[in-house]
């Protein structure tokens, strides 16, 4: 069993021998030790002893405790040191050594600590674990899905091929979307999880913005003319700006939000794209219901988080601002106030 001992109690033990043994011998050398000659052993003598002797006293209950102080500091700037070496590094720090036998408080402070160590790690490893089990899961799970939803298009698709009323044909399509919806909830879902798990490498290089714009919203125009929506571009011709950024991340979450747009803000028939070279912002507004409609939150979570990761690796940020007139998406850089235009 572990043997406790108190830094306080050594403290005292090792200065009270300092100052009152001295004293103890002073006592018994002038009680019991026989003066020879009183006239050389005068008072005069005997106070020069004693201020001699207190100056000893003081002298060595000062060296010692400095002695005792300066081994105090080094233990707990050792301990320190650990503790600031972790902090700087984002890492978990080394154990320290203790001395187990007779413990004191600086020993059971080491030790609390070591065990703070151990349980920090055991945590991380667990949550590891549980994250690629997670991770694991979702794959398997939307492989697994992927089967049922073909099968079920498949049906549909021979249903369509028999004469049917209004009726069923409108339910059959209302079938089919429900389907594509949900094989693109899963494409989003499996996307994100790859991507937080650092299966989608991340290479950032100097990006000329205006031209990965433009190059985007020429992707998305026969979407957007396909749908009926105005599309209203106002790129420069001459100036641009760069971010260091990846510009296949860059492109998915411009991606993201034209798909938004399209699948939940469509009804609003347009679109305002507009990159400010002079705050070096990427505007993009809809008039749609907003996001509180619920069609657009049960839809563009998984794609929003996905974008957001994203955008934050990147240094970049997304300020959203929406109500029932319409959504507005400004990127900018994380530091940069992102004021509504």
């Amino acid at each position: 069993m572990k043997q406790n001992r108190s830094l306080f109690r050594r403290f005292l033990k090792v200065h009270f021998l300092f100052i009152f043994f001295p004293l103890l011998v002073l006592i018994f050398f002038t009680a019991f030790v026989p003066v020879s000659n009183e006239k050389e052993m005068n008072m005069l003598n005997l106070f020069y002893f004693t201020v001699l002797l207190f100056g000893f006293i003081i002298v060595a209950f000062v060296v010692s405790s400095w002695l005792f102080f300066l081994r105090l500091r080094k233990r707990l700037t050792r301990l320190q040191e650990v503790m600031s070496f972790s902090a700087n590094n984002n890492s978990f720090p080394k154990s320290i050594s203790v001395q187990t036998d007779r413990m004191d408080e600086i020993d059971q402070l080491g030790s609390s600590f070591n065990w703070m160590i151990q349980q920090l790690e055991y945590s991380r490893k667990r949550e590891y674990e549980e994250e690629l089990l997670r991770h694991r899961l979702i794959a398997n799970l939307s492989h697994d899905l992927r089967t049922p939803l073909t099968i079920l298009r498949g049906h549909i698709t021979r249903l369509n091929k028999k004469s049917m009323s209004f009726e069923e044909q409108d339910s059959l399509a209302e079938m089919n979307h429900t389907i594509t919806r949900v094989g693109d909830l899963m494409d989003d879902l499996l996307s994100y999880t790859l991507l937080t798990s650092g299966k989608h490498p991340f290479h950032p290089t100097s990006t000329n913005i205006v031209r990965l714009v433009r190059a985007s919203v020429a992707e998305w125009y026969p979407a957007f003319e396909e749908k009926e929506i105005q599309l209203d571009v106002d790129l420069p011709t001459e100036k641009t700006f760069y971010w260091e950024a990846d510009p296949k991340w860059m492109t998915r979450v411009l991606d993201n939000l034209f798909q938004n747009i399209l699948r939940h803000a469509a009804e609003g028939k347009y679109t305002n794209i507009v990159v400010d070279v002079e705050k070096e912002l990427i505007i993009v507004a809809d008039r749609g219901l907003g996001m509180d409609n619920s069609s657009y939150e049960g839809g563009a979570g998984i794609g929003l988080s996905a974008s957001n990761y994203m955008l934050k690796k990147m240094k970049l940020k997304a300020d959203f601002t929406s109500n029932e007139n319409g959504t507005r998406v400004a990127i900018g850089r994380v530091n940069l106030k992102l004021t509504q235009k």
